[in-house]
């Protein structure tokens, strides 16, 4: 009886504790590490909710570009950080769910990082320069056939959802092409507009305007349905390429060992800013679809992930690193 007494003495402690902690917090600015270059979905997905955060805990939401390998450098950064809630990660699936798959990482996505809010998600988008003659995905195919291991594409990292686009792309039609990995989507496009490289399998939000400008030829999107944002361009299934949907998301983590009193304080604050309408405005405006979960949510979608993507590189034969 003694024992037990004890053990709820302890457990209340804690819970009073943890209390204590979320009604305290954010007691300074809180840090959210973009693993990825400025520019790219989740690098304007970090700063339209981190400005909606900032309002609401009357605290700074510093957004900190920390790119390399592939997002796993920032995403190593955050893991090893304090487990105080105030290094929060706003990852993808490239450092989440897929190269775990493809080389030995210094961090378990799965065990390191606790799991706190999907945000946002997104189809992705081919394009290319203008100067490319090639105005469909049909042509696009027949144009790289008549010239193999002549035409590049970029991606935002090697293992990313944009390099497995175009890797699943390259072997539904048996396609000889040259990858280009960069340090996220925004630094793609500077060298496509350029025309260094001729494609990508890019986010919608870093393309659309140099779409709508006319500097990029949009030749699909990879949502099973066409885009509200794009409605003039068909699916890659409407393009003839069946079974092809592929879907960038956004998510927010922290390190393992936070307390779970702040993972549910900042879930509950990423989730009702996700739901102002003046964000889910912007967000909309830059083909990103708001979403919002619990962290419970958030895991099991997670996990679903990592094993789809699994199976996934064995089927494309994506070779890891090491």
């Amino acid at each position: 009886m003694l024992k037990l007494i004890l053990a709820a003495l302890c457990f209340c402690a804690l819970w009073g504790s943890g209390g204590a902690l979320a009604q305290g917090y954010p007691a300074k600015a809180i840090r959210v590490v973009v693993p990825f270059a400025p520019g790219g979905a989740t690098d304007i997905t970090g700063r339209a909710v981190g400005a909606g955060m900032s309002e609401a805990f009357k605290q700074g939401v510093i957004v900190e570009n920390r790119t390399g390998g592939g997002g796993t450098i920032g995403a190593d950064a955050v893991a090893k950080a304090g487990p105080d809630g105030y290094t929060v990660l706003l990852g993808t699936p490239a450092e989440i769910a897929i190269l775990p798959h493809l080389q030995k990482l210094p961090y378990d996505p799965l065990k390191d990082l606790v799991p706190v809010s999907l945000a946002t998600s997104s189809p992705l988008i081919l394009v290319a320069p203008p100067s490319l003659p090639a105005k469909s995905v049909s042509e696009l195919v027949a144009l790289i056939k008549a010239r193999p291991g002549q035409l590049s594409y970029g991606s935002a990292g090697t293992g990313g959802v944009h390099h497995l686009a175009a890797e699943m792309f390259k072997i539904t039609f048996k396609l000889d092409m040259l990858h280009v990995p960069y340090k996220g989507v925004g630094a793609v496009m500077p060298d496509l507009l350029g025309g260094q490289i001729q494609m990508t399998f890019s986010s919608m939000p870093p393309s659309m305007p140099h779409v709508a400008s006319g500097k990029l030829r949009a030749l699909a999107v990879t949502s099973t349905s066409r885009s509200p944002v794009a409605p003039d361009v068909p699916t890659m299934i409407e393009a003839g390429v069946p079974d092809f949907v592929a879907t960038n998301w956004f998510a927010y983590f922290v390190p393992a060992g936070t307390p779970d009193a702040i993972v549910g304080a900042l879930s509950s604050e990423i989730n009702r800013t996700l739901k102002r309408e003046d964000v889910k405005a912007r967000l909309v405006a830059q083909g990103l679809d708001t979403q919002g979960t619990t962290p419970q949510e958030l895991g099991r979608f997670v996990r679903e992930e990592s094993a789809k993507f699994a199976k996934l590189i064995k089927a494309a034969g994506v070779k890891g690193t090491d």
